[in-house]
């Protein structure tokens, strides 16, 4: 996500910044790595970064390291950071926003306080500020799901009562409906927002405290800051505080999981949309055309979609095989390099929902081509071997061979399913010992449109008042399930705001 409006760093030597080397980094290495990395930090990670630091400040004074007049000077100074003076920093400090913030408070103090930064690591520096973006990231991915799920809610409320062909092996099998189908999108959808508590869990650990890899030698309250930025609880293990990034590789497993569920849905619509089905419709400026077949109307927007859902199985695939072969432990290759992919697979996410969000706002239902095709099908054929059992004591298994011998003989003979032929399905069943004096009731009722919406009587059925009752259900689930990612959020604006408060009040001040 680099943002080409922040400045290019000067490049510089190390800078007093390190003992260990006597140069900074080589143009090339700035040019391809560095600058491009700092370039998104700052852009991405640079709020956070100012409030870990602000949260530092708190531990050393609460350590005795700090008195009051420090903490509010490097506090002050931290509130005056802009991108653009991180970027103006960067060429003397490596290119590193850690350094680059320390560099900048420094030259800027009248005295350097000398405990300021004792006993720190960058590394469980960046690891929170990752994560406090990851964190951010995937509030704004639930909330982008819940609108998502309620718009296909809408839709599918519309659709409860309007007959369409269900379809297994790509023949048509059963009655359906449309909300029946799309209620089934919203399950998909609610199922997913639930996985991702667990993801939301794992990035509502901090790890802050836990040094570059085998903890801190100070006493740090890590209990406290993670209250203090937000986090419910504390990444207890140092090591693996800084050595993974599970809830990066966790939301990209999840994302993965719900573009292949999207893509088959949206696999379903350009079908429904295609030649001889035409179930479906959408306006003219959700359609394209054909530069040689003006008798064209397209649905490309559908193959976009289902082209930006293989980008959230890459997303984790990438950062997967970008970290599986490393040691366990702090490295640029698990911290940045496999990571790099994962603001694309948010962005993408986001993307897949605004626009497929958009088509079912705008989707259009043509009822008429929907019934129609039910009746042309003998969708009826399981009732009828119900119909027969229940009402004719026909044993199971030989009343599906009836019904499926009457199928056949009604196609060939050109019979649509709405002409029933009584004396057919009698004969075809004194060929198997049986008989009715109700044929022709038991053709009607079997291969009725809207009969078969409501044969079907079980919970999650097809049946309208069935679909109706689990969109009520869902509803509830949808409300729920915001307003726990909206207390979230707010716990950590709240969080933030008390750190500011804090750091102005007495315990930031006192000496």
């Amino acid at each position: 996500m680099p943002n080409d409006d922040v400045p290019v760093p000067r490049s510089g030597d190390s800078g007093g910044l390190t003992g260990r080397i006597a140069s900074g980094p080589d143009a090339l290495l700035r040019a391809e790595v560095l600058e491009p990395q700092l370039r998104f930090e700052i852009e991405a990670l640079l709020p956070g970064y100012i409030q870990l630091e602000k949260v530092l400040l708190l531990e050393y004074r609460r350590l005795g390291l700090l008195d009051g007049a420090q903490v509010g000077a490097v506090a002050a100074l931290l509130d005056r950071v802009t991108p653009g003076a991180v970027a103006e920093e960067a060429g003397e400090s490596m290119s590193d926003i850690a350094f680059t913030l320390e560099r900048y408070v420094s030259r800027r103090l009248a005295e350097v306080p000398p405990a300021w930064h004792v006993d720190r690591s960058r590394n469980d520096l960046q690891a929170t500020a990752q994560l406090m973006y990851g964190r951010a990231r995937l509030l704004d991915s639930a909330e982008a799901l819940v609108a998502f799920g309620r718009t296909a809610h809408r839709l599918a409320a519309r659709g409860a009562g309007l007959a369409m062909p269900g379809y297994t092996h790509m023949q048509p099998a059963q009655v359906i409906s449309p909300g029946f189908y799309f209620a089934g999108l919203c399950d998909q959808v609610l199922h997913t927002l639930e996985r991702m508590e667990s993801v939301y869990r794992t990035a509502d650990a901090s790890p802050m405290g836990a040094g570059a890899m085998a903890g801190q030698e100070l006493a740090w309250d890590r209990s406290r800051m993670a209250g203090l930025l937000g986090f419910s609880h504390v990444r207890t293990h140092a090591l693996r505080a800084v050595a993974q990034r599970d809830w990066a590789l966790e939301a990209c497993a999840e994302f993965s999981l719900l573009g292949v569920a999207l893509s088959r849905f949206v696999t379903d619509l350009m079908t429904w949309g295609g030649a001889g089905y035409g179930f479906i419709d959408l306006p003219d400026q959700w359609s394209g055309i054909s530069s040689a077949m003006p008798q064209k109307k397209n649905f490309p927007v559908l193959e976009r979609i289902r082209a930006r859902t293989a980008h959230l199985s890459a997303a984790y695939t990438d950062i997967s095989t970008g970290q599986r072969n490393t040691p366990y432990s702090n490295s640029v290759e698990v911290s940045k390099e496999a990571n790099a992919g994962v603001p694309a697979a948010f962005d993408a996410l986001g993307s897949v929902l605004r626009l497929f969000g958009a088509v079912l706002e705008n989707l259009e239902f043509r009822e008429t081509r929907m019934r129609d095709a039910c009746a042309a099908e003998y969708l009826g054929g399981f009732t009828l071997a119900n119909l027969l059992t229940l009402r004719a004591a026909v044993p199971w298994r030989t009343a599906q061979v009836v019904a499926g011998r009457y199928i056949v003989r009604a196609v060939e003979r050109g019979l649509p399913p709405a002409e029933p032929d009584g004396p057919l399905l009698e004969a075809l069943l004194a060929e198997e010992g049986h008989r009715t004096d109700h044929a022709v009731a038991l053709l009607t009722e079997a291969m009725s449109v809207s009969g078969g919406l409501t044969a079907k009587s079980s919970d999650g059925s097809t049946h309208p008042d069935a679909v109706r009752a689990l969109l009520a259900e869902q509803s509830s689930a949808f409300d729920e399930v915001a307003e726990r990612w909206q207390n979230r959020r707010k716990g950590i604006e709240e969080a933030a705001a008390g750190l500011d408060r804090l750091l102005a009040g007495p315990e930031g001040r006192r000496s």
